[in-house]
């Protein structure tokens, strides 16, 4: 059957489920396999590693599981249904495909899923069941792990990167969490300086607002992609003069350490701009520096 076609009539059949809910078991995704076209465009975007673990929520036949085993032979992967019989079909699809020893299939609610270890989810579920998932996954998921879906999306959460050759796929990259308040030191210029952060997050979109004395600035650039964020700064230190800031680190908890690099406007009016390298560790803390009081001797 062609894809299209195909696809038009899994839409119709969608309308009808939608339009009868009241007669159907609530927030349950009936099984229709993916097309085989899509299933490969699926794992192209989800850019499989050795090291993966993949999951799909609500594996059905468990033909996305078994396709990535077979499109990495190092690669592990788990599926989870709540119908038992197509747990057991799956299962003999995989041994079958020669497969079942790195790919086992759960009878199990997706929300009863360990996400923990997963660095890579597959999701076709209903639309809603996949933004009631959403939850779960910003908070059980490792940042960094990739989430790929077919045709629907995860709400307001917008995808890193999407697919349109076809049905929509779309790819998500879980952000760290990186909201709250953040400070750190830096030695410049024969001073140390003590930096205040505070920083709004929406998904893997952030911005933030920096202090250091009483000298405030806004973060021109906050970049975050899993675990990994990039943040500049321009501002003026006090003793030290302006200072353009480029941050790079990992985050790990309440822990962001990475390096800064540093270009200082020169000490005098004639001398050279000065760059330094140096380490950088910012603690998430729970007091607001930022928002302290500032006096009347500066804005």
């Amino acid at each position: 059957m062609n894809p299209t076609k195909k696809m038009a009539q899994f839409l119709l059949l969608l309308a009808f489920f939608f339009g009868h809910s009241a007669l159907a078991q609530e927030r349950f995704s009936i099984f229709v396999g993916s097309d085989p076209a899509n299933v490969e465009r699926m794992l192209k975007l989800a850019g499989l590693r050795d090291d993966d673990i993949a999951i799909d929520l609500g594996s059905g036949d468990g033909r996305i599981v078994i396709g990535a085993a077979l499109a990495n032979p190092k690669l592990r992967g788990i599926g989870v249904d709540i119908d038992a019989k197509l747990v057991k079909e799956a299962t003999a699809a995989a041994d079958k495909q020669g497969v079942g020893d790195r790919v086992r299939f759960i009878h199990q609610n997706a929300f009863d899923a360990d996400l923990s270890k997963a660095s890579v989810i597959f999701m076709w579920l209903w639309p809603e069941l996949q933004t009631m998932l959403r939850p779960k996954i910003l908070a059980e998921a490792r940042p960094g792990t990739r989430v790929v879906t077919n045709v629907w999306d995860l709400g307001s959460w917008q995808p890193d990167r999407v697919d349109t050759d076809g049905p929509q796929i779309s790819m998500w990259v879980v952000p760290a969490r990186i909201e709250g308040n953040w400070r750190w030191e830096l030695p410049i210029r024969g001073a140390s300086r003590t930096y205040s952060a505070l920083l709004e997050q929406r998904f893997q979109r952030a911005e933030g607002f920096a202090r250091v004395g009483n000298r405030r600035s806004v973060l021109r650039e906050v970049q975050l992609r899993g675990d990994e964020v990039k943040v500049l700064l321009d501002m003026t230190v006090d003793g030290a003069g302006f200072a353009r800031h480029e941050f790079t680190g990992k985050v790990n908890g309440s822990t962001i350490e990475g390096s800064v690099r540093i270009r200082l406007s020169s000490a005098n009016e004639r001398g050279p701009e000065e760059t330094i390298v140096l380490p950088w560790r910012a603690q998430r803390v729970a007091d607001a520096d930022y928002l302290a009081p500032t006096g009347l001797d500066k804005l």
